[in-house]
């Protein structure tokens, strides 16, 4: 668990990445590298560095079992919980030959799977093990199962917890205490 303790020490992932890209010295690239694949191993995931995500990840549990494809797109502020899976289809005859593209402020839930060129709209929610293989338009929730897509809502997908200024939420990697009395109030309340 070395490489989890320095990547940790570093920032954790998003960290790392950022320093991969803003560097012009080899040394730190390579450095970068060699701390990402150890990462990797130590938490049987794959987070390349050669995909295109717009802003840091929000990552609850860690990057545990995550496998994101070299070539996926992700937009800014999204949130992969473990085992979740962004995959490329190579199959050359396929229809959905290619890569997942993921909006904006998506939820991705513990073992979605998302797989070959498919393209998830903003501010959408993958259930826990739904599988994912045809465009969702923006404002959809998936569920498990056979795959539904629930409505077109307006999604807040902010993941609260309590933290030490009180109840917040992850955005683009920073942790934003929410002033909304309301919605405190309400976080409080399903708390008990």
């Amino acid at each position: 668990m070395i490489f989890t303790y320095i990547t940790n020490k570093i920032g954790g992932y998003n960290q790392l990445r950022s320093i991969y890209f803003k560097t012009n010295y080899s040394i730190i690239r390579k450095a970068c590298l060699f701390l990402n694949k150890g990462l990797q191993i130590e938490s049987n995931s794959y987070l390349p560095f050669d995909n295109t995500i717009s802003g840091p990840l929000n990552l609850p549990h860690g990057n545990s079992g995550i496998f994101i494809s070299g070539s996926a797109v992700i937009g800014k502020n999204c949130t992969i919980y473990q085992q979740v899976t962004i995959g490329s289809n190579t199959l050359i005859s396929s229809k959905k030959f290619g890569s997942p593209i993921i909006g904006d402020n998506c939820i991705l839930g513990a073992g979605a799977k998302i797989i070959g060129k498919v393209k998830i709209g903003n501010n959408c929610r993958i259930g826990a093990n739904a599988f994912v293989n045809q465009d969702i338009p923006d404002n959809s929730t998936v569920i498990s199962g056979s795959q539904v897509i629930v409505g077109n809502t307006e999604n807040e997908n902010k993941i609260y917890q309590l933290g030490e200024q009180g109840w917040g939420y992850l955005s683009n990697g920073k942790f934003i205490t929410e002033t909304d009395k309301t919605k405190i109030e309400i976080l409080c309340s399903k708390r008990n």
